[in-house]
């Protein structure tokens, strides 16, 4: 599938990354990288060709110039990307072998960081070709690559949130009882694509002990009066990510619901106090998690608080015990600490959280208090 990124950036920004990330790698002790089509290619050059067997290779080697090592019959394509004028194509056909032309570009005894959706075919075949190349995983070598966003993408970012908001302030007003899950979830999509959205992730409807499953996918279950539904969706807008999760009843939720319900509550709201310059990523998490230990429910979280977003919804950083990489502003990432009580039912509040100057900033803002839906 082909694509590009919006025409809010420039090659000029595109040369600016490329140069960054060239510079990064030789920090990190690294003589270059190879990155394959998948959203670091698109975050680097605003380029997303199509993802088949013909090698596509962005080489990135400290002090040249970049090079995307293409197919010759996707190369118009390429030349008109919108950070085609920072590249040299070094354009390939069939019968030729892509893999000794990307090689004579590297160190043959160096080290590369290699983008994480790259093909084994294609790393394996350039590793016969240079059998002393060392190789290491990008989000490895480079964590936080795309982890601090420029002005720009904080814009994108913040609209594809308000986009997400707007899609459950519609959402809520809907029947939930006697629908069944998938049917939410149809609805979801839908309202994510009005408001904007090329592309839906995910539309997670966990209804009564379905929401005791995280990622509970839609399925075939018809919501009752009296059952908690978790709602977690997200997607791309002008390609940057949305991720939003709230949880309704429907109808008059009991006073454990309303309990637990607020215990996730409180232990939102304490992650995202804890979002400031200088933190670490597992203060975020420490602190959400100790509201719900304290409340008693500390087997019953059983995941990371969050995890960063930008052209993916999900990426570098986490927060997570044992993360201690420094918050700084322009980093984006949620904050959703849950509770699941297996069998009965399961609450999680996420926002999207982007660390400012003197603390954070929520990118979504729809109400995190107990929603009563019909």
């Amino acid at each position: 599938m082909t694509g590009s990124t919006p025409a809010i950036f420039t090659a000029e920004d595109y040369r600016a990354r490329m140069a960054r990330a060239a510079g990064a790698a030789a920090e990190a002790g690294l003589g270059g990288l190879l990155v394959a089509p998948g959203p670091d290619l698109v975050w680097l050059t605003g380029y997303a060709p199509p993802v088949t067997e013909r090698l596509t290779l962005l080489v990135l080697v400290p002090g040249r110039e970049p090079v995307l090592v293409v197919p010759a019959l996707e190369a118009p394509d390429a030349e008109r990307a919108v950070g085609a004028p920072a590249l040299t194509l070094l354009k390939w056909t069939d019968g030729e072998d892509p893999h000794s032309l990307t090689a004579e570009l590297l160190d043959p005894k160096g080290g590369v960081g290699v983008s994480d959706n790259a093909w084994a075919l294609h790393l394996l075949a350039l590793q016969r070709v240079l059998p002393d190349l060392r190789c290491a995983a990008l989000t490895d070598a480079l964590p936080m690559l795309r982890a601090v966003k420029d002005a720009a993408e904080l814009e994108l970012l913040a609209a594809a949130g308000a986009a997400a908001d707007a899609a459950f302030e519609e959402i809520r007003l809907l029947p939930f009882a006697g629908r069944r899950e998938d049917e939410v979830g149809r609805d979801l999509a839908d309202l994510l694509r009005r408001f904007g959205h090329s592309q839906v992730d995910f539309t997670i409807v966990g209804s009564g002990p379905n929401g005791a499953n995280p990622h509970h996918e839609v399925g075939e279950r018809v919501i009752q009066r009296g059952d908690m539904v978790v709602l977690d969706f997200g997607g791309l807008k002008d390609g940057y990510g949305s991720d939003t999760t709230r949880t309704v009843h429907v109808g008059e939720p009991t006073e454990e619901e309303r309990r637990v319900h607020d215990v996730v509550r409180a232990a939102q709201e304490a992650g995202f106090r804890a979002v400031r310059p200088g933190a670490t990523c597992q203060d975020v998490d420490r602190a959400a998690r100790a509201v719900i230990e304290d409340a008693g429910y500390g087997p019953y979280f059983i995941h990371r608080t969050g995890h960063g977003i930008g052209v993916t919804t999900h990426e570098p950083p986490y927060m997570i015990e044992g993360e201690e990489q420094p918050l700084v502003p322009g980093m984006c990432f949620s904050v959703e600490p849950g509770i699941y009580l297996p069998g009965r039912f399961g609450v999680r509040i996420e926002d999207i959280v982007t660390v400012t100057e003197d603390g954070g900033r929520r990118l979504n803002n729809t109400t995190r208090e107990m929603v009563v839906v019909d």
